[in-house]
């Protein structure tokens, strides 16, 4: 059989507070599914994460209804489990998936752990915090038990492994070894291990989710994973989808700012799709009041969102008169909170900036996807 395995969609994610990024996640996944569709696969596992929060938007659950439904007409099941954005902080929470158990997703749930179709064993786990790890544990096991009389065997989980990221839920001790596909979910980068019988793969997100993904899309795309499996033996292939928008990084140095500006901007007004710009300047002896407004003359009409940060570096003072120059808010911040995280301090500084800058609404969006992201909830729970 050949099947697709994605995750981490987010679907009803409007980031930095733009409806145009939330279409641009609903196109995402309406391309993936047709081309699912196209190439006639046997069924899709995603492995959580399907919408952004708990309580997606009306035009998120119509953009699932519409796309599961096509899915059913060409007689492709749809295996879920839940992500922890999927997920409230409530005891037993129901995540949104439930809704659609009747246009044909299959929800790999507590109350129904797997699902067997023809000779395979397709069970799994919803995301639990780390607080819940003898539990966790308990249920993997359970589920290694279920399996061993199947001869292809399918785990699906939506968590962090220590052996990939350093804030995880569980040890790679801690999965058996007894299955021959592992559908993970959680890591928006593309991972394609080896472990147990078989392969274990995080297909990532199937949007820039985050800037930080940038370099993983430069290398791996974006989409999902086709997997082909018979009798055990388990092979995979990466098949991505073109993403219509850009995200361009750029650092420039102060000095050379004025003069090469120009052609980037003659080269990112040709795009079809206004792009989401980040832009570090770096250099001495200028201010970012200057620059922004600059960069605001020439960026605003042509990109979708530009970020603006500075680098101020230092200058030789015992050459020159005293003259402290701006404060490098940047450096402070990473001095203050270092210990705390890499993550805590570009989003502080993001934070910062966005504050700074009246962007309350991208403010706003950045508090949320960091407690998502950290804290593995909802903030409007609280």
């Amino acid at each position: 059989m050949r099947f697709a395995h994605l995750s981490d969609t987010h679907l009803g994610y409007r980031q930095y507070g733009l409806i145009d990024r939330e279409k641009d996640f609903y196109n995402g996944f309406e391309r993936i599914i047709d081309k699912i569709i196209d190439m006639d696969l046997d069924f899709v596992i995603h492995s959580g994460d399907l919408f952004e929060n708990s309580r997606p938007s009306t035009d998120a659950l119509i953009v699932v209804q519409k796309e599961i439904n096509k899915l059913t007409d060409a007689g492709i099941p749809f295996y879920a489990i839940a992500g922890n954005h999927d997920l409230s902080r409530r005891v037993n929470p129901i995540p949104p998936q439930v809704l659609f158990r009747d246009n044909g997703i299959k929800l790999i749930s507590p109350i129904k752990p797997y699902f067997k179709q023809d000779d395979y064993f397709i069970g799994g786990v919803p995301y639990m915090p780390q607080n819940r790890n003898l539990a966790f544990k308990e249920k993997l096991e359970t589920l290694s038990k279920k399996a061993k009389g199947s001869t292809n065997k399918i785990l699906v989980l939506h968590q962090g492994i220590d052996k990939y990221i350093p804030q995880y839920e569980l040890e790679i001790g801690d999965i058996p070894t007894n299955f021959n596909y592992y559908a993970m979910g959680h890591l928006h980068n593309y991972i394609n291990d080896s472990y147990g019988e078989g392969r274990l793969v995080y297909p990532g997100s199937t949007e820039i989710w985050k800037s930080n993904e940038l370099n993983d899309y430069k290398n791996n795309g974006k989409g999902f994973v086709l997997v082909e499996m018979d009798d055990g033996n388990v092979e995979t292939e990466r098949v991505t989808v073109e993403l219509p928008r850009q995200f361009i990084n750029i650092r420039v140095d102060y000095k050379k700012l004025y003069s090469e500006m120009p052609n980037f901007i003659n080269e990112i007004s040709k795009l079809e799709l206004k792009p989401i710009v980040n832009i570090n300047v770096f250099g001495s002896d200028f201010t970012s009041s200057e620059v922004y407004e600059y960069l605001n003359k020439e960026l605003s009409d042509l990109c979708l969102s530009y970020r603006p940060t500075f680098d101020f570096q230092e200058i030789d003072n015992d050459s020159l008169d005293y003259n402290p120059g701006p404060i490098n808010i940047n450096r402070l911040i990473k001095d203050k909170l270092e210990d705390d995280g890499e993550d805590v301090v570009n989003f502080t500084i993001d934070l910062f900036d966005e504050l700074s800058k009246d962007k309350l609404e991208e403010a706003e969006a950045s508090v949320k996807q960091f407690y998502a992201n950290r804290y593995g909830g909802d903030l409007d729970d609280y």
